[in-house]
């Protein structure tokens, strides 16, 4: 068995060198949203560092042939780069660069030298061709069009969503930011390639990498570094204290890398630059090396802040005030924790000993407290006002980011700026990390009224917000909470919903108004066309019934625009209440202004993943009221053709009209991607491509 194994950058990977493709045994691509918005921000921060590579691990390969491989490890990753690549591309206005992206996951072929033109990466077949079509060759707009049910697989529903996560995440960036990043990824990002002529071989290769030896984590690394300047009686004495902060932490290694690197921000009011050892090293724990005060590291600074990280990994089963508990249990709601540093901060310098305080987690009445110390002094915060005003306002702030898609440095930069100024003493509504603007005020605003399509996620947050502010008070969640839409997503114009047209249906679908909270899944609704019932299945559950949203529906017999629209203002309202942003400087209600009068206020608005509609293409001037519209499948023998409305419809020749491509592409031809088969009959420029020029028109 053959083995070689060498390390190159991804510029080298993605190139005619290597045509990959994923075997049909190997599992789907399960990635989630989370997981490539964390390679996309681990990338951020590695390229602040440009000098610097950034190892991404090792791919193991099968030669099938010359420059053919199989992936046994590694498809995940892969997959994921190519999305990133793909968003860049797309995101891009300069034709050298999109050239030069473009040519990174689709090799463009050489008749010269015999290279033929195809993906440089083939999913398992079930895939591929989706794979193919909609992200490696650029169709990303109607990629974005689609909805779940457009897709054949979980695989397929994962790439969509994946896409749509790393376009949005991209577009926040300038476009020298992007460069970068893109500069970056393809030179300094490195793996090992592992190649063998043997599948048993690969296989054992696999088991060797993922199952053997454990690498040295950073905690191990500051705590040889730390103990090594002590006494041996103080060193073993030390060495022991180190494991027993240490130990309840888990053993996840990326959590110790994150605990260490908010620690590192806390203590030098700077983020890790992506070379965390070497920060830390030098700008935390140097200088108590230096000072010969190591003791006091472990014991003032490392003791607390592990305790501060368990106690917000699980505040639930703490002693602590119900007031901080539930603070901290609302900030775990969200799926950044880039406020956890700011939280850290102020659990530290609230609670007196708090390294020592192993009784916060202990029944009530059963702790026991250092000698001298009360229990209650232990578990008291010295300053209760001023720590449940950090907690409110990071909980804000943390909302605001989160609507308005800040990205990781961003968030980072804001604990940065709010622990800086607590340190400094500033009163806490001064504080510029934990402010709110105007800007952002508007942002968030806007983004409640829009659709929410692909992030049910936030959907579910968002209503568990809303349905607590109306109860005012926390509501304990049922095992599995959901966020279901109260139309039926399709076959609506035969049941009760008869009555509502598409541009109303499509309008509303994927808004808040649309969505109740209920225990249970999306499949409970499944089939059922008429409110009643669906109603009546939602509200089945006493658990569902908790929420007074949902609770709601049962006052209403029929659903109707205005019940709908109803609800989206008392949603908004109840949102625009719990993070204080419905009064601007001048009292004036913002829940009152239509969204495009809040968009004036917004600094610099961005569309997004977000689908786009005819009716916004035509306002732009992009497609003309009148012009047609075709779609030819010539094989078939088949051809139909659309009329561009006055009030943004497609027409089709039998007279029905249509709010979206994709739905005149379905009942034209039963295609779902509308947006790669329409275009314009006076020059063929595809459907998407104008799709594509009026989304970064916004930009």
């Amino acid at each position: 068995m053959a083995i070689d194994a060498t390390e190159k950058p991804l510029g080298k990977v993605f190139t005619p060198d290597y045509q990959l493709s994923i075997p049909s045994f190997q599992r789907a691509y399960i990635w989630k949203r989370e997981n490539i918005l964390q390679l996309i921000t681990d990338l951020q921060d590695a390229c602040q560092s440009p000098e610097t590579p950034y190892f991404l691990g090792s791919l193991i390969l099968v030669r099938e042939g010359e420059c053919r491989y199989s992936v046994i490890d590694g498809q995940q990753r892969l997959v994921s780069l190519s999305i990133i690549i793909a968003a860049l591309r797309d995101l891009e206005h300069d034709e050298e660069w999109m050239k030069l992206l473009d040519a990174l996951i689709v090799e463009p072929g050489d008749k010269l030298r015999g290279i033929i033109a195809q993906p440089r990466l083939a999913l398992r077949e079930r895939d591929a061709a989706f794979f193919r079509e909609y992200v490696q060759e650029g169709n990303l707009e109607a990629l974005f069009d689609m909805s779940d049910e457009d897709c054949a697989s979980n695989a397929q529903r994962n790439i969509r969503a994946n896409t749509r996560q790393a376009y949005d995440t991209l577009s926040l960036m300038s476009e020298e930011e992007r460069r970068r990043f893109a500069s970056y990824v393809v030179n300094m990002v490195t793996l090992v390639i592992v190649t063998t002529d043997d599948l048993d071989g690969a296989h054992r290769i696999f088991d060797v990498m993922n199952m053997r030896g454990l690498p040295l984590t950073p905690s191990d690394v500051f705590k040889a570094k730390a103990i090594s300047g002590l006494s041996p009686a103080a060193a073993d004495l030390y060495s022991a204290r180190w494991d027993d902060i240490m130990d309840p932490l888990g053993d996840d290694a990326s959590r110790i890398e994150d605990f260490f690197s908010y620690l590192h921000l806390i203590l030098t009011h700077t983020p890790a630059t992506g070379r965390l050892i070497e920060d830390f090293l030098t700008g935390c724990l140097q200088s108590y090396i230096d000072r010969h005060s190591i003791e006091s590291f472990i014991d003032g600074v490392l003791a607390p802040y592990a305790m501060a990280w368990r106690i917000i990994d699980r505040p639930s089963d703490t002693v602590l005030p119900d007031t901080v508990r539930g603070r901290l249990e609302s900030l775990c709601d969200y799926r950044h924790d880039e406020w956890r540093p700011v939280a850290m901060w102020a659990l530290v310098h609230s609670y007196r000993s708090l390294g020592d305080a192993d009784s916060v987690f202990q029944r009530r009445g059963s702790h026991s407290a250092r000698p001298g110390q009360s229990a209650a002094d232990a578990l008291e915060p010295h300053d209760r006002q001023r720590l449940d005003d950090i907690l409110r306002l990071l909980e804000r702030v943390t909302g605001m980011d989160t609507l308005n898609r800040r990205n990781a440095m961003i968030r980072r930069g804001h604990a940065a700026s709010a622990i800086r100024d607590l340190d400094k003493g500033f009163p806490v509504h001064l504080v510029r990390g934990l402010s709110v603007s105007a800007d952002d005020r508007a942002g968030a605003l806007v983004r409640l009224h829009g659709e929410m399509q692909g992030d049910p996620e936030l959907i579910r947050l968002l209503l568990i917000r809303a349905n607590e502010q109306l109860a005012g008070a926390r509501i304990p969640r049922p095992r599995s909470l959901s966020a279901l839409p109260i139309m039926p997503l399709a076959n609506y114009a035969a049941s009760s919903f008869a009555g509502w047209d598409d541009d109303a249906h499509d309008y509303w679908m994927y808004r808040l108004g649309n969505m109740a909270l209920a225990q249970g899944n999306d499949e409970q609704l499944n089939n059922l066309d008429d409110y009643i019932r669906r109603r009546n299945r939602l509200l089945l559950r006493a658990d569902s019934r908790r929420f007074p949203l949902t609770s709601q529906l049962q006052d209403f017999n029929a659903c109707t625009p205005q019940m709908v629209e109803h609800r989206q203002a008392e949603t908004i309202r109840l949102l625009a209440d719990y993070w204080d942003i419905r009064y601007d400087e001048n009292h004036r209600d913002l829940t009152d202004n239509t969204p495009e009068r809040l968009a004036v206020d917004a600094a610099k608005p961005s569309r997004g993943s977000q689908r786009v509609t005819i009716r916004q293409v035509v306002a732009a001037g992009l497609l003309i009221p009148g012009e047609t519209l075709v779609w030819e499948r010539p094989r078939k023998g088949e051809r139909w053709t659309v009329t561009v409305t006055q009030d943004g419809r497609f027409r089709l020749e039998d007279g029905s009209e249509y709010t979206t491509p994709t739905a005149a592409a379905r009942a034209a031809g039963g295609h779902s991607a509308g947006l790669d088969v329409w275009r314009r009959t006076s020059n063929g420029e595809k459907l998407s491509d104008i799709w594509k020029r009026y989304r970064l028109l916004g930009r």
